[in-house]
């Protein structure tokens, strides 16, 4: 495992927030092939097989190698809490589920996955030494997470209750939304979150998204965040490139 830094630029984040994005991919060192050239990054030894993505030395993210050929090949967002299973308390409470319980990952912090009632799947951060992003809202960066579902008034009371500083709370600027899955997807499609990163020209980073063997998967349309579009990586995991 590589020397265990944290940037100047980490910061520790509210209960909430989206601290993190990971992908679990069949092939590391595609995505590092991908993904380096795609947004930028570098990569160097993470916990494990995984591996963080530096943007200018700062971690923005971390691919891992996934472990069950069954489970999809997806980006996953981690919202911030300082008691992981307080909070995983909570989420059955309201409804949902705790899929895989909190756990250590070394001095790091802890990690839980969860699903929200329609099933839309995210991850728990409870801090240790990694506060999460060193750098997000930038260019080649995490800056948004949408969560498209099908009962959207039932999405905002389930996260609102959970995590209503992080939502309405003063002065905050709220890094999801929700919104129905039929906006952008087929009917059939299952509730998901869908991570963000940012990009300066949408349509130049479109193109090198084919070239490096990924698809557009829904080509640019205007939301109230931004210009969007949806492509997945060479190896089908999904994501959205936004345009501010």
């Amino acid at each position: 495992m590589a020397e265990n830094r944290a940037s100047a630029n980490e910061e520790a984040y509210p209960e909430g927030i989206p601290c993190w994005v990971a992908a679990e991919l069949p092939d590391v060192e595609a995505g590092k092939r991908f993904y380096g050239e795609l947004f930028g990054w570098d990569f160097e030894e993470s916990y494990g097989s995984s591996v963080w993505a530096l943007l200018n030395g700062d971690r923005v993210a971390s691919l891992a190698p996934k472990t069950d050929g069954r489970m999809p090949t997806v980006w996953t967002v981690s919202f911030a809490t300082t008691d992981a299973r307080a909070l995983g308390r909570r989420i059955v409470a309201a409804g949902g589920q705790v899929v895989m319980a909190p756990f250590p990952v070394g001095d790091l912090g802890t990690a839980a996955l969860a699903t929200d009632p329609e099933g839309a799947v995210f991850a728990l951060w409870q801090p240790g030494t990694h506060p999460g992003f060193g750098r997000r809202r930038e260019p080649n960066t995490f800056v948004w997470a949408e969560l498209y579902t099908r009962d959207t008034a039932a999405a905002n009371t389930f996260y609102g209750d959970l995590f209503h500083e992080a939502l309405f709370g003063t002065g905050t600027g709220p890094d999801f939304g929700r919104a129905d899955v039929t906006e952008v997807f087929p009917a059939e499609m299952p509730p998901h979150f869908l991570v963000h990163f940012r990009v300066t020209a949408l349509d130049d980073a479109l193109g090198a998204v084919r070239r490096l063997g990924g698809r557009v998967q829904k080509p640019p349309f205007g939301t109230s965040y931004g210009r969007v579009a949806v492509v997945t990586d060479n190896q089908g995991a999904s994501f959205a490139l936004l345009e501010r």
